[in-house]
């Protein structure tokens, strides 16, 4: 079965910085992208950032580009979203998810099927 687990969310300064992880197992890592996802209370989950299959970066949300930064490590099955510059609009519940059969590009990130538990990110003085 896939499974996925995302980790590293906490308490956060504006300007700080966070690295979540998602441990990955159940299917063949290097094979699929990731994606990261976020959904802030009252709103609709939005995409943030994706890492290709083979471990290339590929879309970030044009409010975490420059400041965002999606990757993975293929050998230990953990794919990562590093978050530097943190504000307080970035506040919410973050999820990585996977799917078999979509993938992310440049400009895009469709809503994978396979998803794991989120972690919070709180950003707040």
């Amino acid at each position: 079965d896939v499974q996925l687990q995302a980790c590293g969310g906490g308490l956060v300064q504006p300007g700080g910085s966070l690295r979540l992880s998602c441990a990955a197992s159940g299917f063949t890592f290097g094979s699929q992208s990731i994606g990261w996802y976020r959904q802030a209370p009252g709103k609709e989950r939005e995409g943030v950032a994706c890492v290709s299959a083979t471990g290339s970066p590929m879309y970030h949300a044009e409010a975490v580009k420059g400041r965002f930064t999606a990757s993975k490590e293929i050998a230990k099955n953990t794919a990562y979203l590093q978050m530097d510059s943190l504000r307080p609009e970035d506040t919410a519940v973050y999820y990585c998810a996977t799917d078999p059969v979509l993938w992310c590009g440049n400009t895009y990130m469709p809503k994978f099927g396979y998803w794991g538990q989120g972690t919070q990110v709180t950003v707040s003085s």
